[in-house]
C-alpha cells in the first residue's frame, strides 16, 4: 500500500509541475502566438492555432490526472483495515492483564523468573 502512495505522490508531483509549466508557456487570449513561436507560426508544426490548442489539452489533462492522484491519496490516507478474525472466523480473545492474578508466594516468585528457589535455612 505505501508503494502505491508513493507512485501516486510522485504522479501528482510531476503533474503539477508540467501545469505549472505549461500554463506560463500558454499566452493570453489577446496575444499574438508569432510573439511566443516566431512571425511564421502558420507554418509551424502545429499550424496557426494549433500550438494554443495543444497546449490547453495537455494542460487539460495533466489537470485530470492531477485531479485523480489527488482522490486517490485522500482515499488512501483515510483508509484504516478493519480487525481482521482469526483462523476459524473468530477474534482471538483479548490476553488479561497481570494486575488481575492473585501474587504468587514467595518461593514461587523466584521460580518463575527462572532462578532456583531459596533453600530454606537448616539451624545447625
Amino acid at each position: 500500500m505505501e508503494i502505491f502512495k508513493t507512485l501516486l505522490t510522485v504522479v501528482q508531483i510531476v503533474c503539477a509541475l508540467g501545469i505549472i509549466g505549461l500554463v506560463l508557456l500558454q499566452q493570453g487570449k489577446g496575444a499574438d502566438m508569432g510573439a511566443a513561436f516566431g512571425s511564421g507560426s502558420a507554418g509551424s508544426l502545429f499550424g496557426a492555432s494549433g500550438s494554443a490548442n495543444f497546449l490547453s489539452r495537455t494542460t487539460a489533462i495533466f489537470a485530470t490526472i492531477f485531479f485523480a492522484s489527488t482522490l486517490g491519496l485522500t482515499m488512501l490516507g483515510s483508509y484504516k483495515p478493519q480487525a481482521t478474525a482469526g483462523v476459524l472466523g473468530q477474534s482471538a480473545p483479548a490476553a488479561k492483564p497481570a494486575a488481575d492474578a492473585p501474587p504468587a508466594p514467595v518461593g514461587q516468585q523466584s521460580a518463575q523468573r527462572g532462578a532456583a528457589p531459596a533453600a530454606p535455612a537448616v539451624p545447625k
